[in-house]
């Protein structure tokens, strides 16, 4: 019972640094967090059950771009904790939404990428905009 509560404890104290770190849970971190975790998903499906994955020479299922996937997931959320930071020391608060809402946009960009090689037909103007955005990254 004892441990019970350690682990409860645990995790809630977690979530409320976590949370802190972002300035509370906002609309757009969900939408971030739900984008990530789909992305991260349909790049699973991508590489196990379609076996196209370029992230990987034989298209396969591995752990290492696994987990680099994962690290960069990280990343993503460490630099929107850090811009909420420099939100707040310069006293403004919307850069950290405007990171959120690139990194919300690559996101929706890798899972439409993952559709198509999942053999899902993409609209020729999802297949424009993803060339524009492409291109305005280089």
């Amino acid at each position: 019972m004892m441990t019970k509560k350690l682990l409860v404890s645990g995790i809630g104290a977690l979530g409320a640094i976590v949370t802190t770190m972002f300035g509370g849970w906002s609309a757009g971190l969900t939408t971030l967090m739900i984008l990530m975790g789909s992305d991260y998903v349909s790049g699973l499906i991508v590489a196990g059950v379609f076996h196209k994955s370029k992230k990987t020479e034989n298209g396969r299922l591995e752990s290492k771009a696994g987990w680099k996937g994962l690290c960069r997931k990280f990343i993503t959320l460490l630099m929107v904790a850090v811009t909420y930071r420099i939100d707040l020391m310069v006293k403004t608060n919307y850069l950290m939404d405007a990171v959120m809402l690139a990194f919300c946009a690559n996101e929706t960009i890798s899972i439409i990428e993952n559709a198509g090689l999942m053999g899902i037909p993409i609209p020729k103007q999802f297949k424009d905009a993803i060339e524009v955005l492409k291109k305005k990254n280089s």
